[in-house]
């Protein structure tokens, strides 16, 4: 059975979530722990790092990371409102939506230099089907890209300053911020990205790719990376953070959301790039029993604009539906470059679903309705 954080709707099944004495999640409680943040002594912290690394027009004075997303096109904007220069580095995702290409139109009108990284291709749909396959994550080699190339640029472009957006474990600002040495190495940035135990270097031997096709997933080495003297911080925290306003913010300079709720979501302005995402997000459902709408619904919860119980309403509807098509293309269609079928699609989702989170027959088998959908045992406590 699930167990429920008692102030949002998160499940305990979530990595890294604890809850207390009181059935409080650590999330809500970090979040709670904000409130007496002193954001204006953090942006005076901001400002300070920035000066340091600011280059007066000898080179570009940070890189910023960006997809084209809601969040990505908020830090382009603060870097530029603090008069910095920044290189906006991309690293292209693996099925990109008509909407994320225009995103990224966006960012570059914005007034800012542009670099876009786009891997191979055919190398990307084998490293696709091998993390959806043996991980259970389809979005692996994209989440390990969004970290190894903007290192790699920084490098590349002898550009320390990496202006990273938010940081998931809300509790630090960054090597920047460290008083001593402040370089990043590949192990920070290894246990940073996060490789959920599938490795770069394992995949030559074990799947027979050949490591000069892996240059994209790789990262410098510490050398060069003491070399440049590359580090990061995170922007989340120096300045409050929070999706919606980012949202705001990113459509009042020009970002597009959805036509619709996306699927598989509650909102229209988020992960609008890759076709891809709601096969992610539906493997987090299987593993954890949440996804996508509890994502969201708890970060509405904890800062009051909907209560809990309408949380609960809406993630009973919206999460976890099987990913019969994302941003209107098919299931089939996103499948089609990792040569795989619905069909082969479903038996890996019934080999990644965690069966003690979801009804099944007197014989075992997982119960599903006319549409795949799962129903989870508890969607609360009582």
């Amino acid at each position: 059975m699930l167990k429920y954080c008692t102030r949002c709707v998160m499940p305990h099944t979530k990595p890294d979530l604890h809850l207390d004495d009181d059935g409080v999640c650590n999330a809500c409680r970090a979040y709670e722990s904000r409130q007496r943040v002193d954001w204006a002594a953090r942006r005076s912290e901001l400002l300070t790092l920035l000066e340091r690394y600011r280059q007066s027009g000898t080179n570009w004075d940070c890189i910023v990371p960006v997809s084209g997303g809601k969040d990505s096109t908020y830090q382009v904007i603060r870097m530029m409102q603090l008069g910095l220069n920044p290189l906006c580095v991309t690293a292209t995702t693996c099925d990109l939506s008509a909407i994320g290409r225009r995103n990224i139109q966006n960012i570059k009108h914005l007034g800012v230099d542009y670099v876009e990284f786009s891997p191979n291709p055919l190398v990307r749909a084998k490293l696709n089907r091998i993390g959806l396959t043996e991980v259970g994550d389809i979005s692996w080699p994209e989440h390990v890209g969004i970290f190894t190339i903007p290192v790699r640029a920084a490098v590349q472009f002898n550009v320390p300053l990496i202006v990273w957006g938010e940081n998931s474990q809300n509790e630090y600002g960054g090597p920047a911020a460290a008083a001593g040495d402040n370089v990043l190495t590949r192990r920070w940035l290894e246990e940073f990205g996060g490789l959920l135990g599938l490795r770069v270097s394992d995949l030559p031997a074990t799947y027979g790719i050949e490591p000069r096709h892996l240059l994209p997933y790789q990262y410098p080495s510490d050398e060069e990376l003491q070399r440049v003297g590359v580090t990061g911080l995170f922007l989340g925290h120096y300045l409050p953070w929070d999706g919606l306003s980012n949202a705001l913010i990113a459509q009042a300079n020009g970002f597009e959301s959805y036509n619709g709720i996306v699927e598989g979501s509650m909102v229209n302005y988020e992960n609008l790039d890759n076709h891809q995402t709601g096969i992610h997000d539906y493997f987090k459902f299987l593993k954890f029993g949440f996804s996508r709408a509890t994502d969201i619904a708890c970060l509405h919860v904890r800062r009051e604009r909907i209560s809990r119980e309408d949380a609960l309403g809406i993630v009973r509807r919206l999460d976890g539906r099987f990913p019969w098509s994302y941003l209107g293309k098919p299931l089939a269609e996103i499948l089609d470059p990792l040569d795989m079928s619905v069909d082969e699609f479903v038996k890996v989702c019934d080999r990644f679903t965690n069966k003690k989170i979801f009804q099944r027959d007197t014989s075992g088998a997982l119960l599903k309705d006319m549409h795949g959908n799962l129903q989870k045992l508890n969607h609360d406590n009582a």
